[in-house]
Parts: structure tokens; C-alpha cells; sequence
């Protein structure tokens, strides 16, 4: 795998999951709750009953119709292919229970620095001549060594401690970006707002900051979301039918993954349309 700095989502490399080089992590190191996203409870370090050999799901086609929702949401940032070819070499997680459960933990580590290395890396493509780009590119270089490091570090590191200092950074970038749209008067939901079920189509919600909003299940069809901070936003269920995505502010492939939409929602470039949306 390329030793690279920074990347975007569409290369695949270092921060999109690569499941053909990953050794099926997200299938045994995660644990999964009996829900509308999962049929069965599983505990962290027990291999998922649909797990064939050391990568391979045998429901992987079907797994929304045999009640997997979960698996077709999940993305691991791409820490599936770090753990397993980089920090372990291609060693098995099968080789025995103690070092089995030490790649886990390491998988659980990294796959949230990597989702934090996801977050700076669109900071720094954000527009704006005040963007903290020096002050960016310094975090991202800091959290991209510590998932080069050895398990030991990995595991000491306070991952919680990184974010914290990056979230500084994260809303000065996004700020700057959001004055690019004009102000506009009236009521407008803010960071946090409750808006389960809110029936929001057609409307322009560009330039707002919606970080950590509830938006499950509401309707953003036709929405204009261009330079919209959505950085922690539930956007479970909603509908993106034609909404305009392609220039939302920290937005991932698992919030689209959890979504609904169709062939005419406007994503970012190197973002999979998921096969569960409208087609036409």
C-alpha cells in the first residue's frame, strides 16, 4: 500500500475501506446490538455467523433483505486495511485469542483517528484564504504518524485528546467557508436542532451550521445543502431525493449510506451512490 499523506475518498487508498485487503475486522471487532439495523446480538471478538473464511460475508449481496442494514452503513475509514496489512502484516486475527483481541482494540483506535484524518482532510479543501491550512495540515500529519505507530501506542493514545485539538481547527475552516453564503433572516436550525421527522423540501439550507442535528427521517428532498456543515449530523432515513450534496461541509459516506436518495441527489466526487437508493 502507498505510503501517502493526504488523500481523498475516491482513491481508496488510506482513508475509503478497501474490504479485499482488510481481514474481515468490522465482521469480529465489532459488536453488534439486536435492532432494526441487525437481527442477532454479537459480541466484540466473536466472528459474525456470515463471516466465510478470513474476509469473505456470504450474504454480502443481500445483506439489507436478511436484516444486516448496519453492514451496508458502516465504513471503517479505511483502518480495515491499515490494521491488517500495514500494522499486522496479513497476520490473522485467528492465530490466537490474546493477539486477536489486541487487533481489535487497535482496529476500534484507528478507525476513529482515521475518521478524524477524514474530517481535517476536507478542512483543508475548504475555501476561504482564512482557512488555519498550516495549522490543519500540522493535526493531520500528528494523527496520520500516531496510526503508524506500534500496537502499544496506538492503544496508549487518548484519541479523545486528538479530537479535542482538532475541533478548533475543524470549526474555524468551516466557518470561513459558510461566509461564502448570504445571510438570511428569519428562524434557521442551528447546531443541534432536533429536527426528527421535519419536513424540510425544496428549501435552501446552504451556509448553515447543522453539526450534530437530528435529521433522521426527515425530508430534504430538493434541499440546497452547498457549504452546510453536517459534521456529526443523523441523517438516518432522511430523504436526499435531488438534494444538492456535492459541496456539504464534513459529510461521509456513511451519513449518505444511512440516507435515502435517488439518481438525482448531487454527491462529492469519489462517493458511491448505495444501491438501496432510487434509481430513477
Amino acid at each position: 500500500m502507498p505510503d501517502l499523506t493526504r488523500v481523498r475518498l475516491g482513491d481508496r487508498e488510506d482513508l475509503g475501506a478497501d474490504c479485499g485487503s482488510c481481514l474481515g475486522l468490522c465482521c469480529v471487532a465489532l459488536a453488534f446490538t439486536r435492532s432494526a439495523d441487525f437481527p442477532r446480538e454479537k459480541a466484540v471478538g466473536e466472528p459474525c455467523e456470515h463471516l466465510e473464511g478470513e474476509r469473505g460475508c456470504d450474504i454480502h449481496g443481500r445483506l439489507r433483505e436478511s436484516g444486516y442494514k448496519g453492514c451496508t452503513v458502516f465504513d471503517c475509514f479505511g483502518a480495515g486495511q491499515k490494521v491488517s496489512q500495514q500494522l499486522y502484516a496479513g497476520r490473522s486475527w485467528r492465530a490466537d485469542q490474546a493477539f486477536g483481541t489486541e487487533m481489535f482494540a487497535v482496529f476500534s483506535v484507528v478507525r476513529r483517528l482515521h475518521e478524524l484524518l477524514w474530517y481535517l482532510d476536507q478542512a483543508l479543501e475548504l475555501p476561504g484564504d482564512a482557512v488555519p491550512r498550516a495549522e490543519l495540515a500540522a493535526q493531520f500529519e500528528t494523527v496520520r504518524a500516531l496510526t503508524l505507530g506500534g500496537p502499544d501506542e496506538i492503544l496508549a493514545h487518548d484519541v479523545d485528546g486528538s479530537y479535542d485539538a482538532a475541533r478548533p481547527l475543524l470549526l474555524a475552516a468551516s466557518a470561513v467557508a459558510r461566509r461564502s453564503e448570504p445571510a438570511r433572516r428569519g428562524h434557521r436550525p442551528g447546531p443541534g436542532s432536533d429536527l426528527v421527522g421535519a419536513d424540510l423540501s425544496g428549501q435552501d439550507l446552504s451556509g448553515l451550521d447543522l453539526r450534530g442535528a437530528l435529521l433522521i427521517a426527515a425530508d430534504l428532498s430538493g434541499c440546497d445543502l452547498t457549504w452546510t456543515d453536517v459534521l456529526g449530523a443523523d441523517l438516518r432515513d432522511a430523504d436526499l431525493s435531488g438534494a444538492r450534496l456535492e459541496h456539504a461541509i464534513y459529510l461521509t459516506q456513511m451519513q449518505v449510506s444511512s440516507a435515502r436518495g435517488d439518481a438525482a441527489t448531487l454527491l462529492p466526487a469519489g462517493f458511491e451512490r448505495p444501491g438501496h437508493w432510487a434509481v430513477g
